[in-house]
């Protein structure tokens, strides 16, 4: 019984000793964590879908609050300004939606008029040749220029045409973007 008592107190010590450990690493790497995410998942994303500014948009990079989830928790959307002669002439920010096969991220690039001025697919899960198409100049491209009410499917009256063989995949782009437009005029108070 002694044997099961000290066994049971060491594994309690090594336990709580581990996970106060882990506790202080996460917390030590967080921010490094976020400047690697942010400098080499979303800054070749935002670069793609920015064009033509003066200012370094990763540094003056603002949170803005968008709304409340399903449970009354908050969300915050990082946006990042493209400034040109000091002035705000676009944004960039991120948006996710169900895919096929799970999240789909995508980089938008909004004006001050609510037009796209264009889209970067940040990261999915998608399957190879068939939803992982959604990469390609040739899906993304016909995304700019479009607002709320034309970044649809042309089945549905908009101007998108989905992927032979990925409508899953093509409505998740679709959906992401769709929600970036929703959210732009809160970003557009704090932004421009």
């Amino acid at each position: 019984m002694r044997d099961l008592i000290k066994m049971v107190v060491v594994l309690f010590v090594i336990c709580a000793t581990s996970g106060v450990v882990l506790s202080y690493v996460n917390e030590a790497t967080k921010a490094p964590r976020e400047y690697q995410y942010i400098k080499f998942v979303q800054e070749p994303s935002m670069k793609a879908v920015l064009r033509d500014f003066e200012n370094d948009p990763i540094k003056e990079r603002i949170n803005v609050f968008v709304g409340e989830d399903k449970e009354g928790n908050p969300i915050e959307k990082v946006v990042f300004p493209a400034k040109k002669g000091g002035k705000t002439e676009a944004v960039a920010f991120s948006a996710v939606a169900k895919g096929y096969h799970d999240i789909i991220e995508v980089m938008v690039g909004v004006g001050p008029d609510g037009k796209l001025t264009g889209i970067s697919i940040m990261s999915h899960t998608e399957t190879p040749g068939l939803g992982a198409r959604i990469v390609e100049a040739g899906f993304t491209d016909q995304f700019a220029g479009l607002d709320l009410d034309t970044a649809k499917l042309s089945a549905e009256g908009g101007k998108v045409d989905a992927l032979s063989g990925a409508t899953f995949s093509t409505v998740g782009v679709i959906t992401a973007v769709n929600e970036a437009l929703e959210q732009f005029p809160k970003i557009k108070e704090e932004a421009f």
